[in-house]
């Protein structure tokens, strides 16, 4: 016999949404399996996959190479290591990585952070750069895993929109800076942005420009632009082979003097563990953390941007330990930092990928061709390299959304022009410390001059309102309703002191009460519990009972915990505004009617 048994469609589709947004948990994992997504994707891949995933690499491999090696030659070091740092990074985040399709390498955002710690350091020695840099990644990869590990994920919400604008838009133009010269064929010093736009304007005035090398530069850079939207013809791709076949051809290199990349080293990455100076570290250690949160906050925005559009769930603190474990590895394997890629990512959807098997296909092919091709592109000229860095640089940079802020709120379009200027007067690795620390004071400022108000009843309207924003609301005879719209800290305490002895005094009755509205106040530190305890003695000697309205529990908690319920009575803790008012109404009779008492309706 068989049976056949219902199911609900309404509970059966739930529990279906539910596993597409939020997966089994890493936590569920057993052992140190709940670290590795990329298992337990294997254990679940589909044959029918393996097409779309082998068909993506190959694609995506395409723009790997020139982007790499782009984007290695933008951060001081040779171009082989854009690619050492592309393979074993693949790598790594297809084992640790929790989303399936992003891709991961060498990315024009870290590009002049890893220069400005480089460039003044290595000496011109490719070697010692490329330890610096390995060291860099190193830095950076520790920080996101040992982050990831401790589930600090959030950290990068604690960076508003307007001040992430204004620090990637003055790494943005600070990349463009160190990439005009090479563009137009010429070498400049780099010394910081200003200074290079003063060298690259001397250059160009004094005939330095190599035209043939910018004009090559330029078509290539067009093309880029030209097919960007094109989903069949790969226009990086197409701008770089053609920039390569044109110098190649016609001897450009030796003839009109074009720079070009010249033959690769033939050889995969090794392990190397990269040593530098003890008088390096100091500056190897601030790039490295500013690595790590750039890169942090531009891999966990677009990894939640493409978990929403493939309704998978993406947990940021796994995303952390995937970037760490792919930063270790490119650092140890004669690589540099790297971060998600918002150009190669949509190539590999547009692509067809489903797994992270998208991500070692390509590496794989761009390891065969370090081994079988070195010579390939020995002919591609720097000026389309700088075109390709030039191309992904003004793509970072925002216009369109600051618009919006400059009309929403000013104040903080402004921060942003201030973290921009500050990237582009002192450099990336100043600028983006002076972002965070910007970034921090903003935090504070909001909790440390919090708005406060007086309630009153307006008529009409339900419940208790700002009496500011209500004119004609009328005070309870007596009593002050005090609303304080932050939590109470050790930076706020003695503003809410000031100001709650500000309402009472400005009172028009003499006052019985004081009721703080706490509903907004979300904690209490051990600060501002012992001025809470100075303010009740203070109103109790003037004749004023101090009581709280709406206090959650969990900050109700805190303060049994410092003794502040023994202090004031449990009698002086009410759940609505409104048991405060009645239980002040009965002990202290007052000429008040309450306009709901008037009403035909009001029992």
């Amino acid at each position: 016999m068989v049976l056949h048994m219902a199911t609900d469609p309404v509970a059966s589709s739930a529990s279906k949404q539910s596993r597409l947004l939020r997966p089994q948990a890493a936590a569920d994992q057993p052992g140190f399996a709940r670290w590795l997504p990329g298992l337990r994707i294997l254990r679940q891949y589909q044959p029918e996959w393996l097409k779309h995933d082998v068909v993506a690499g190959l694609v995506l491999a395409t723009m790997l190479v020139p982007v790499g090696i782009a984007y290695a030659v933008a951060s001081g070091l040779p171009g082989i290591y854009g690619l050492y740092a592309t393979i074993i990074p693949l790598l790594a985040y297809a084992l640790a990585g929790p989303s399936r399709i992003l891709v991961l390498g060498p990315d024009s955002s870290l590009a002049a952070i890893i220069l400005a710690v480089v460039l003044p350091l290595s000496g011109s020695d490719p070697l010692r750069a490329i330890a610096l840099a390995s060291a860099m990644a190193i830095v950076s990869g520790a920080v996101c895993l040992g982050a990831g590990l401790i589930r600090l994920g959030f950290v990068t919400e604690l960076l508003s929109k307007p001040i992430r604008y204004g620090y990637m838009n003055g790494i943005a133009l600070t990349v463009l800076l160190s990439q005009v010269p090479k563009f137009l064929g010429f070498s400049v010093e780099s010394h910081g942005p200003l200074r290079d736009l003063w060298s690259i304007t001397d250059g160009v005035f004094n005939g330095r420009v190599n035209w043939t090398a910018f004009l090559i530069g330029a078509g290539a850079l067009a093309t880029i632009f030209a097919l960007k939207r094109s989903k069949v013809v790969p226009g990086l791709l197409v701008a770089v082979a053609g920039a390569t076949a044109i110098v190649g051809v016609f001897g450009l290199s030796k003839s009109a003097g074009v720079s070009v990349l010249g033959p690769l080293p033939q050889g995969l990455p090794s392990f190397e563990i990269p040593w530098i100076n003890v008088a390096d570290f100091t500056e190897v250690l601030s790039g490295g953390l500013a690595v790590a949160l750039i890169s942090f906050a531009d891999t966990s925005v677009l990894s939640r941007a493409y978990a929403a559009r493939t309704r998978a769930y993406v947990d940021p603190n796994q995303e952390l330990v995937g970037l760490g474990a792919a930063n270790l590895a490119a650092g140890l394997f004669q690589g540099f930092p790297i971060s998600s890629s918002s150009s190669r990512t949509p190539v590999a959807e547009a692509a067809g990928a489903k797994t992270q098997l998208t991500g070692v296909v390509g590496a794989l092919v761009v390891a065969l061709l370090i081994v079988a091709a070195p010579n390939l592109l020995k002919n591609l000229p720097t000026s389309a390299l700088a075109a390709v860095v030039i191309a992904s640089a003004i793509g970072l940079i925002e216009v369109q959304d600051l618009i919006r802020i400059y009309k929403m709120q000013r104040w903080e379009f402004w921060l942003s022009m201030l973290c921009f200027a500050g990237v582009a007067v002192f450099g990336a690795i100043p600028g983006i410390a002076l972002a965070v620390i910007i970034a921090v004071i903003e935090f504070l400022w909001d909790g440390w001059r919090p708005h406060s108000a007086i309630l009153g009843r307006a008529d009409g309207v339900s419940g208790y309102h700002d009496i500011s924003r209500h004119p004609r609301a009328r005070l309870i005879p007596g009593l002050v309703l005090f609303r304080w719209d932050a939590p109470l800290f050790f930076a706020n305490a003695e503003l809410f002191q000031a100001r709650v002895i500000e309402a009472a005094e400005n009172s028009p009755t003499p006052v019985h009460w004081v009721v703080v509205t706490a509903e907004p106040v979300t904690s209490v530190d051990v600060t501002a519990a012992d001025v809470l305890s100075e303010l009740e003695k203070t109103l109790k000697e003037a004749g004023i009972k101090l009581s709280f309205a709406e206090l959650k529990d969990p900050v109700k908690d805190k303060l049994k915990r410092f003794g502040l319920f023994t202090q004031f009575g449990e009698q002086s803790f009410y759940p609505t505004i409104g048991a405060a008012v009645r239980a002040y109404l009965m002990s202290h009779p007052v000429d008040w009617v309450d306009w709901e008492d008037k009403h035909p309706s009001a029992p």
